[in-house]
């Protein structure tokens, strides 16, 4: 409730109707319209005063609040990639895998330090067309 949520981040009801029209806290709603603010949005409501008190506008608090979101949705993506790049180093060193071509000429595989083999079933397909041919050169 209202009320509750104003006392909790020591600031007046009035205050918190303003700051959920400018959009710096949008607390979830009842089906009958009350708002209802979450713990999240009580440590907002404390952060929006400190700057407020600092005497950083409204339009400068909703520009900081926008900015630490994309902070915290890059740390998290950072977070990702950093463990994706960690597991394909690890798969690489396991593997570590060359590629040589065999005696046939193909692209193959190979696990380090071993040398193609004499002969490699090939998936290679060569098209030849005579000269004068319809459609060719």
């Amino acid at each position: 409730m209202i009320s509750v949520a104003a006392e909790l981040a020591g600031m007046h009801a009035q205050t918190l109707r303003q700051y959920d029209r400018l959009g710096l806290v949008v607390p979830s709603r009842t089906r009958g319209g009350g708002r209802r603010y979450s713990s999240r949005d009580i440590d907002r409501l404390r952060e929006v005063q400190a700057l407020s008190a600092e005497g950083v506008s409204l339009v400068g608090i909703q520009r900081i609040l926008d900015l630490e979101l994309q902070v915290e949705a890059l740390r998290s993506r950072l977070a990702q990639v950093l463990a994706e790049n960690e597991q394909l180093r690890n798969r690489a060193g396991q593997g570590q895998r060359v590629f040589a071509a065999d005696l046939a000429g193909e692209v193959v595989p190979l696990r380090f330090g071993r040398r193609p083999g004499a002969r490699s079933p090939s998936t290679a397909l060569a098209l030849w067309r005579p000269e004068g041919w319809p459609f060719g050169g």
